[in-house]
C-alpha cells in the first residue's frame, strides 16, 4: 500500500499540474490556436466541472469497486487520453474537449487517497495525511510554472504534452499493479449520497467548500498569468511559481493545526478570512507593480488551501459505510465551485474587456467577485458545528 500511495501522490502531482498549466500556455496557445484568455477560462472551467461531475460516480466506485480499479482506469483513459487530444489540438474547441477528458481522468486520484486514509488510518490523522498528500501533489503546481515554460521553449508545447501523456500511462499502470483495496465495510446499514444531505452539520460546510478554492484554484489555474503579463508586462511563469510555492507552504501549515489548537472551525475561518482579504486587495488594485502583485497572489494562495482541514471537518460527520461518497461529495463542492467561477469569470473578462477604461479593470472585477463569494461562504460556515475526531 505504501508504494500505491506513493504512486497516488505522483498521480496527484499530475492532477495539480493539469489544473494549473494553462496559465503558462496562454501566449503560445493564443499564437498557435487563437485561444484567448476567456476561451482558456472556459477550458479550465471544463476541467473543474468534469472533475466535479465525476465525484458522485467516483464515490460509488470507491465504496463498491475499490480505489485500485477506480483510479487506474479513469487516469489511463481520461488523463492520458485527454493529454493526447491536447497534443493534437488545432482549435480552441479541441482544448476544451481535452481538458474535459483530463478532468475526468484526474477525478478519482485524490479521493482514492482520502478513501484509504479514512478506512485504514486513525481518524485524528486524516487532516495531517490529507495535507501531506496535497502538499506533495502541489509540486505539480510548480511543474506547471517555470519548468513547463522551459520545456515548451526547448521542445514545443505539443511534444511536451505527448511526454505528459506517456507519463500518465505509466503511472496509471503502476496504480493498477500496486494499490491494495481496503477490506469492505461490514455493515447492515445501506445508504446513498442522498443520505449525506440529511446530515445537518454538513449544510454549513458545503457553502464554504463551494467558494474557498476560487482564490487559489481559479487565480493560479489561469488569471495570474494574463494579469501580470497584461497589466505589468511581467513573467507569468515566475509569478505562477511563487504562488505555487505559497500554496504548498500553506497546505503543510494547515495540516497539523487542528490537532495542535484543538479546533478545525476556527482555523478554517481565520485562514479563509485572510484569503478573502488578499482577494479584496487584488480587486481594489492595491498592487502597483509586478512584485507587489505576485506577493498578493502568493498570500491569497497560502491562505486559500484549507481543503484538507475542511475535508476532515466534513468527514467527521460521515458514517464509515459512506466514507467514499462522503469525501467525493465534499470534493464535488470544492472543485465544482472553481469550475463555475471560471465560467463566470471568463464571461466577465470577455464582456468587460472591449469597453474597459484600464486594461486591469476586468481582472479587478473578477478578483472582487471571488472575494465576495468567499465572504458569503465564510459567514455561513461561522454557524457550523466544530468537531475533532
Amino acid at each position: 500500500m505504501k508504494l500505491g500511495l506513493f504512486l497516488l501522490s505522483l498521480a496527484y502531482v499530475l492532477s495539480q499540474f493539469y489544473r494549473a498549466f494553462l496559465a503558462v500556455l496562454t501566449d503560445v496557445l493564443n499564437a498557435d490556436l487563437g485561444a484567448k484568455p476567456d476561451m482558456l477560462a472556459t477550458a479550465s472551467g471544463l476541467w473543474f466541472l468534469s472533475f466535479a461531475a465525476m465525484q458522485i460516480p467516483v464515490g460509488w466506485a470507491l465504496d463498491t469497486l475499490g480505489p485500485r480499479r477506480t483510479s487506474a482506469t479513469l487516469l489511463l483513459i481520461g488523463g492520458a487520453g485527454g493529454a493526447a487530444v491536447f497534443a493534437m489540438a488545432t482549435t480552441p474547441m479541441h482544448i476544451n474537449f481535452a481538458m474535459l477528458l483530463i478532468g475526468i481522468g484526474c477525478s478519482p486520484v485524490l479521493m482514492a487517497s482520502f478513501y484509504v486514509f479514512a478506512r485504514v488510518y486513525p481518524p485524528a490523522m486524516f487532516a495531517t495525511l490529507g495535507a501531506l498528500m496535497i502538499g506533495v501533489g502541489s509540486f505539480g503546481n510548480l511543474a506547471g510554472s517555470v519548468p513547463l515554460t522551459l520545456a515548451v521553449e526547448a521542445f514545443g508545447w505539443r511534444e511536451t504534452l505527448w511526454a505528459l501523456a506517456a507519463v500518465t500511462v505509466l503511472i496509471a499502470i503502476g496504480l493498477w499493479m500496486t494499490i491494495t483495496d481496503p477490506p469492505a465495510v461490514e455493515s447492515s446499514e445501506k445508504g446513498s449520497v442522498l443520505d449525506l444531505f440529511k446530515i445537518r452539520a454538513l449544510w454549513f460546510i458545503f457553502p464554504l467548500m463551494l467558494v474557498y478554492y476560487a482564490p487559489a484554484g481559479a487565480m493560479r489555474g489561469l488569471w495570474i498569468g494574463p494579469y501580470v503579463t497584461d497589466v505589468f508586462g511581467g513573467d507569468a511563469g515566475i509569478a505562477s511559481l511563487w504562488m505555487g510555492v505559497a500554496m504548498i507552504a500553506g497546505t503543510f501549515s494547515y495540516g497539523p493545526l487542528d490537532r495542535m489548537l484543538g479546533t478545525r472551525k476556527l482555523v478554517a475561518l481565520t485562514g479563509n478570512a485572510m484569503a478573502c482579504l488578499f482577494c479584496l486587495l487584488l480587486g481594489l488594485g492595491v498592487a502597483q507593480g509586478y512584485w507587489s502583485a505576485v506577493a498578493l497572489f502568493a498570500a491569497a494562495g497560502f491562505f486559500g488551501v484549507s481543503f484538507p482541514l475542511l475535508m476532515a471537518h466534513g468527514r467527521a460527520f460521515v458514517p464509515a459505510h459512506l466514507a467514499g461518497r462522503g469525501v467525493t461529495l465534499m470534493n464535488l463542492f470544492g472543485i465544482g465551485g472553481v469550475g463555475l467561477w471560471q465560467f463566470i469569470s471568463g464571461r466577465m473578462h470577455a464582456s468587460m474587456s472591449p469597453n474597459a477604461a484600464q486594461i486591469a479593470d476586468p481582472y479587478h472585477a473578477i478578483f472582487l467577485f471571488f472575494a465576495a463569494m468567499l465572504a458569503i461562504g465564510i459567514v455561513i460556515y461561522a454557524f457550523s458545528e466544530d468537531r475533532i475526531d
